[in-house]
């Protein structure tokens, strides 16, 4: 496969369906843990797999979203995933699993952004800094993750481990890994029309606040696409695999419904 995932396995070998995790940047395998252990999910094989080059596992040679869809297409193969479900930047390398063809089930994305304008403006801005700056901006990015780690609603534990994970991260790879990924977000004139012309089975999954979201003009293009289902859950949320597992594996199990 030509990197060595950090992996988080759960569910039976022989299991008829399998479902692929990718966490978002700087986030790890492990955030899909609640998710993971959801009663709706038992009987499924579930793969949670750490960006290379986030939590402090060996980066790759080339951060580019594509590189990262077509190793987590081979890592979907190998293990005989036929859904995928991505968070944040997670949720872009799975779009383009399935926008290059690479992979062709159906795809939960989870707070994803389509265009640099569903970013927030500081994000964008810490990002360019680092062109300059180096990595201070990235580690002042993790130190302000840290502070809305505050308020997740999770468990104490699940906090702590949450840190951890942010903690692991090394500024430096973190800034190409997140340079790579807003420069993606700008390739493409319309991500949207993209993402339905890819033709697989879509769940579009924000929090009515906290984690982004998309432009009027981006919404109506995947409300017009039939196969694209969009959801809004409400309150504030910046995690939505840690903070929303019970309602994250529903539609995981919706997805899965609709595999081949």
């Amino acid at each position: 496969m030509g990197v060595d995932w950090e992996l988080v396995k759960s569910g039976p070998d022989g299991a008829e369906h399998g479902v692929l995790l990718l966490p978002g940047g700087a986030n790890a395998a492990r955030s899909y843990s609640e998710v993971m252990a959801q009663p709706v999910l038992a009987g499924t094989r579930l793969v949670a797999a750490t960006l290379p080059g986030n939590v402090g596992t060996p980066p790759p040679t080339d951060f580019s979203i594509e590189n990262y869809a077509r190793l987590a297409a081979e890592l979907a193969a190998d293990y005989k995933c036929g859904v995928v479900v991505g968070f944040s930047m997670g949720a872009s390398v799975a779009l383009e699993m399935a926008a290059s063809r690479a992979f062709k089930g159906p795809l939960v994305l989870l707070g994803i952004s389509l265009s640099e304008r569903d970013e927030p403006a500081f994000f964008r801005a810490i990002v360019r800094l680092g062109i300059v700056l180096g990595s201070l901006p990235s580690a002042m990015l993790m130190r302000m993750t840290a502070i809305a780690v505050r308020t997740a609603r999770v468990s104490d534990e699940h906090r702590s481990q949450m840190r951890a994970d942010f903690r692991s991260n090394d500024p430096r790879v973190l800034r190409s890994g997140l340079r790579a990924y807003l420069e993606y977000l700008g390739r493409h004139e319309s991500p949207a029309k993209r993402l339905c012309d890819a033709g697989v089975a879509t769940w579009v999954v924000h929090a009515e606040k906290g984690d982004g979201g998309l432009t009027d003009e981006e919404r109506r293009a995947l409300e017009a696409c039939p196969r694209t289902k969009l959801i809004t859950i409400p309150g504030t949320c910046y995690f939505l695999p840690d903070e929303e597992p019970e309602r994250v594996a529903e539609i995981i199990a919706e997805a899965i419904s609709n595999a081949e």
